[in-house]
């Protein structure tokens, strides 16, 4: 069984860089234990980066950071093969996609045919280069920010690299007593510098496969089908969420059902993470959206319309 001393150092490490946001932090930890990628979208300064690189650093893990720009190539991320001189032959270099923990960093500010470099190995875990296919490290996790799509220099991801990610979740500004806090302890040194290890990666692994035990009745199951299905049946949407939207929800529920020493899931375990899961992936009518339709609406209105099992 989990370990709470580990678990309360991970939290706390998280807490110490991020000052004031317990539920994003939860909601990061659930998509970790449900071996999830994760999108981080926020406005700049708000600490998507150092929230990546505590997490990191609390797990031990191989970490690779690739700052995404209009002129990053797909072979920057994945590598490719090097020629070498002395002997005439090639060698394959791996990519900084080759990390147990991978930090996208502003992934919207690459075109599209480099985001598609990570379709498959966030899918399979896995990547196709020169025709041989190479396996990634397991645990493997995308940690990718990015900057609202308004801002300048920015490309809307892909509906299928936004259907990779398993959780969206977004930090907003800090309160005033938490960003003096932040000044405070920035003083003198950068709060990464002070945070150790919490748990390593063959933990983590252990403790996601406890995850995935967790009990989830069909009465619940029918319950996130039915708020999936809801989003497929809207006429304000052009694309609604997928089958891999319902595995998803099933998996970060487990795990919040897991943080919360559950050994089954419940309906507002469902609740909770239904916005984060699904909103970012419905694609809204451009009429609606010029209305000022989001797909968080879309969620609640799911929510709100979908019989709750008792």
């Amino acid at each position: 069984m989990k370990s709470h001393k580990e678990l309360t150092h991970l939290r706390h490490n998280l807490d110490h860089v991020i000052r004031g946001k317990q539920e994003a932090i939860e909601l990061l930890l659930a998509g970790v234990l449900a071996n999830g990628h994760l999108l981080l979208e926020d406005v700049p300064g708000t600490g998507k980066t150092t929230l990546a690189k505590a997490l990191a650093i609390s797990l031990d893990a191989s970490f690779a950071r690739i700052q995404f720009t209009p002129d990053l190539l797909p072979t920057d991320i994945l590598g490719g093969m090097v020629y070498r001189p002395h002997d005439g032959s090639f060698s394959f270099r791996p990519g900084p996609i080759f990390a147990h923990i991978v930090l996208a960093d502003e992934i919207n500010r690459a075109s599209p045919r480099t985001q598609s470099a990570l379709l498959e190995a966030m899918a399979e875990q896995q990547v196709s280069i020169e025709g041989e296919t190479r396996r990634l490290p397991h645990p493997f996790m995308v940690l990718a920010t990015q900057n609202p799509v308004e801002y300048n220099g920015t490309y809307p991801l892909p509906e299928a690299q936004l259907d990779r990610f398993a959780l969206c979740l977004s930090l907003g500004y800090p309160d005033r007593n938490d960003e003096v806090a932040i000044l405070q302890s920035s003083s003198l040194s950068h709060p990464l510098h002070s945070i150790t290890t919490a748990m390593d990666i063959a933990t983590l692994a252990q403790l996601q496969h406890e995850v995935r035990e967790i009990g989830v009745e069909d009465s619940v199951l029918d319950y996130i089908v039915r708020l999936v299905q809801y989003t497929r049946n809207d006429a304000r949407l052009r694309l609604g969420a997928s089958p891999r939207a319902s595995l998803d929800l099933r998996r970060c529920a487990q795990a919040r059902a897991w943080l919360a020493d559950r050994d089954h899931v419940r309906p507002e375990d469902v609740q909770a993470l239904a916005i984060s899961v699904l909103a970012h992936r419905l694609a809204i009518d451009i009429k609606a959206g010029h209305g000022g339709l989001t797909g968080r609406d879309i969620v609640m209105t799911a929510l709100n319309s979908e019989a709750v099992p008792q």
